[in-house]
């Protein structure tokens, strides 16, 4: 029998499932502020890391829909922990890889595992967040990009102090936590689609809702496109200006941390006044913001790292809940077309974005991406209001 959503928040379970999320994006973020180390080791150029990275959001737009898709059918939680202990296990091995093709191969399996657990952990938030479904999926997304924020922070001093070849020791880590994980985690509730086939689910699943879904594709896409562009050649472009990589590994921590408590305020901004002012003010702010980043230096670079992932970051969790409010029956399912495949297509640009930046300059390059937001002013103009807008007390 399918579970009815809660009418409170259960904490208990928003925390769980923000746990796996922090853990499983804490091992994805190893890999981009290490670039710069990779690519001292193992002589790649710019289009090589950009490769890795494009491979990395490309596994993420081919798994995480179908997950979604299966997670919407079954009530297993083997997405989740599976995906994660994938995670854990595969991204510490990139420190041993001994050449681009090991590198590319420990990244991809682990980034896999990364893009399985995050449909259903995402399609659970509706079911425990009572009327706070903005909040609390901005509490989820806050667990990924705090994530981001640290451990980047993390993994630049271990390798500083220890060198690339000990990563795999911070598997235990992981590991500590899957055993926690293992018994407090629970399952996700099939949506009844099992005698729909892929095609018949999606059917389902958007209806007549598919326009104005597409337009909040479409936008997260373009957010996308600029947010995985700046975090896979922020680090390398200001190593390359002298700075070192645990400096590096701070601007990629600011940018992420800011992120996260700009998404925090979004979502608790959003049940109150709706989506669309928060999408306007942070997709028009944008542009500027990117662009006065690029123009900084000494350490003003470290407020604009910061500056740039609030507004870069805060509309992330909201078109989430946006595509989840209009599709209620397919949460998993549209939760990976709103993340795994929105930010999967649009890290998959990164191998151009590396080549044109061997071209250019990886400033060049950012420079002309910090203008796609402008872009996407057009078509939040129109995003539909909310359907029912929730009132809340405090």
């Amino acid at each position: 029998m399918k579970k009815e959503t809660s009418t409170s928040v259960n904490l208990n379970v928003i925390f769980a499932l923000t746990l796996i999320h922090f853990t499983g994006d804490f091992y994805a973020s190893f890999i981009s502020p290490l670039y710069p180390a990779f690519i001292e080791k193992l002589h790649i150029s710019l289009t090589q890391v950009g490769i890795i990275a494009g491979f990395n959001r490309f596994l993420a737009f081919i798994i995480q829909p179908s997950v979604g898709y299966l997670a919407d059918r079954h009530q297993t939680r083997s997405f989740m922990l599976g995906g994660l202990l994938i995670c854990i296990v595969f991204i510490p091995l990139s420190g041993i890889a001994p050449s681009f093709w090991f590198l590319l191969l420990f990244v991809c399996i682990g980034s896999m595992g990364n893009a399985m657990f995050h449909p259903s952990a995402t399609g659970l938030i509706p079911l425990y967040a009572g009327p706070r479904s903005g909040l609390s999926m901005s509490i989820f997304n806050t667990g990924g990009t705090f994530a981001f924020g640290l451990g980047p922070l993390f993994i630049t001093w271990f390798v500083a102090s220890f060198g690339l070849e000990f990563i795999p020791v911070t598997m235990g880590i992981g590991l500590a936590i899957m055993l926690y994980l293992y018994y407090v985690v629970p399952s996700p509730q099939s949506e009844g689609f099992g005698h729909l086939g892929f095609i018949g689910t999606l059917k389902e699943i958007l209806g007549d809702v598919w326009k104005p879904i597409l337009l909040i594709w479409m936008v997260m896409v373009m957010r996308a496109v600029v947010g995985q562009s700046f975090l896979t050649f922020m680090p390398v472009l200001y190593v390359q200006k002298g700075y070192s990589l645990v400096s590096a590994g701070l601007l990629f921590s600011l940018f992420t941390v800011a992120g996260t408590l700009s998404g925090i305020f979004a979502g608790y901004i959003s049940d109150r006044i709706g989506f669309k002012p928060i999408f306007f003010v942070a997709h028009g702010l944008m542009t500027p913001v990117l662009l006065l980043f690029l123009n900084l230096s000494g350490n003003w670079i470290y407020l604009g790292a910061a500056l740039s992932g609030i507004f870069v970051l805060a509309s992330l969790p909201l078109g989430v809940v946006m595509a989840q409010e209009l599709a209620p029956k397919g949460r998993s399912m549209v939760a990976s077309l709103m993340m795994g495949l929105a930010m999967g297509l649009g890290g998959a640009i990164s191998p151009l974005i590396g080549m044109l930046a061997d071209i250019f300059s990886i400033e060049v390059v950012l420079r002309t991406v910090a203008f796609i937001p402008v872009l996407s002013l057009g078509l939040i103009l129109f995003f539909p209001e909310e359907r029912a807008r929730r009132t809340i007390k405090g």
